[in-house]
């Protein structure tokens, strides 16, 4: 079967509002292929919201595509078609992911007392086990562990549900210092996780679109642009409709604008061409973190005048000019001792400085910090999976 270009194979699971197929090529890779349909509480509402798919798809794709950008693990791979994406084809972990930060809407009906407006900091966390038939129940920390699930040949532990948990913030956190420079709060978000089964990896899946979340523009309810105004439409009619799928839209319209060009550079000075090879590794450096560098050759001591006018043209950085510039200087000259910057030093500092008004280097700086973080949870789990073999065949010898 043809779906846009693309030959399936078998149907992988059908959904309310997309239906995933193996790839007929290569079945590692599915097609996730949206649908025209807008449901709620838990499909009693549905309407058939014509062009949604395309809308669900480019908003969906943006966002993978920036995230992925940053540094985060998740199944997509490319968008194909007006209404499909290739992903990786990913054994789903039944458990919905939830970030709030700001109380509204079901978190106040299960905690009253609690205003609409209260504000958590740190970002407040709630799990979610997928079952329809009984409106997805929330579950704690401690029922996620005990259900030991297993997917794609993993089972759900206490490490896995640390490290779904952990990644589910910084998503959180990245799309919402992304949706700020745009003057858009983003109030609350679920995502989803899957296991691949052939490298058993934890990564971000299914999909992320204006279902997923609450935003609210300039920070006002009233404004909001999410499927809350369908929820709480009274009677659902076609001009209804029409302004959930324009707002839908106005979404859709504006995630392309939350990956801008970066707004700041940093250059490189060396006083001589020796200095290439030393200076190429803090470029090579800064490329991790996003953050444009350019290489200038200029003696401060033999050409003063041509080093502050290259220093004036490029408004950059010179380890000797301080004195001459309004902006932050990082010295790293390229010789060995335990107080010199390193070349990944100084890229890190000026990622960090860049990062305060440039929020796509801060998301790839949150996310090195991430995936450093479950990096050594792998390596702890794999290292007491070691352990286990070791003591277990010394009680087998012992025992022979």
């Amino acid at each position: 079967m043809q779906i846009e270009g693309n030959t399936v194979g078998d149907k992988v699971v059908e959904g309310k509002t997309k239906i995933v197929y193996r790839l007929a090529d290569n079945p590692d890779k599915v097609l996730l292929h949206s649908k025209d349909r807008i449901t709620a509480g838990d499909g009693e509402r549905a309407h058939d919201l014509k062009g949604k798919a395309e809308i669900s798809t480019t908003t969906a794709s943006a966002i993978f595509e920036m995230l992925n950008n940053a540094g985060i693990k998740s199944h997509f791979i490319k968008r194909s078609g007006q209404t499909c994406m290739v992903c990786n084809y990913c054994d789903m972990v039944p458990l919905e992911f939830v970030t709030r930060r700001i109380a509204t809407g079901s978190f106040l009906k299960r905690n009253p007392g609690v205003k609409e407006g209260y504000r958590f900091c740190p970002p407040k966390q709630e799990i979610f086990f997928k079952d329809d038939a009984n409106h997805d129940p929330q579950w704690s920390y401690e029922q996620c562990v005990e259900a030991k699930l297993e997917f794609g040949g993993r089972l759900i532990g206490r490490d896995e549900i640390d490290i779904m948990c952990k990644s589910t913030v910084t998503v959180f956190e990245v799309l919402e210092k992304a949706w700020a420079s745009l003057d858009c709060s983003l109030i609350d978000m679920k995502i989803e996780f899957g296991v691949n089964p052939k490298t058993g990896e934890i990564l971000l899946a299914d999909i992320i679109d204006s279902d997923s979340w609450r935003l609210w523009p300039a920070g006002d309810r009233r404004l909001m642009k999410d499927k809350q105004v369908y929820r709480e439409l009274r009677e659902v009619t076609s001009e209804a409709l029409d302004t959930v799928k324009r707002n839908f839209e106005w979404v859709a319209d504006r995630v392309g604008q939350l990956s801008p060009k970066p707004s700041g550079r940093a250059v490189v000075f060396m006083g001589s061409p020796t200095d290439m090879a030393h200076c190429e590794k803090i470029r090579a450096a800064c490329k991790l973190y996003g953050v444009p560098c350019e290489l200038r050759v200029s003696s401060a001591h033999k050409g003063t005048d041509e080093t502050k006018n290259i220093l004036a043209q490029s408004n950059g950085l010179g380890p000797v000019l301080s004195g001459n510039a309004a902006w932050p200087v990082i010295n790293c000259p390229p010789i060995s001792a335990d107080w010199v910057t390193s070349p990944d030093g100084a890229a890190l500092a000026a990622a960090q400085i860049l990062c305060l008004n440039d929020h796509m280097i801060w998301a790839k700086l949150r996310t090195k910090q991430l995936n450093t973080w479950v990096g050594l949870k792998e390596a702890d789990i794999k290292a007491r999976k070691t352990n286990f073999m070791i003591e277990k065949s010394e009680v087998f010898q012992n025992g022979h």
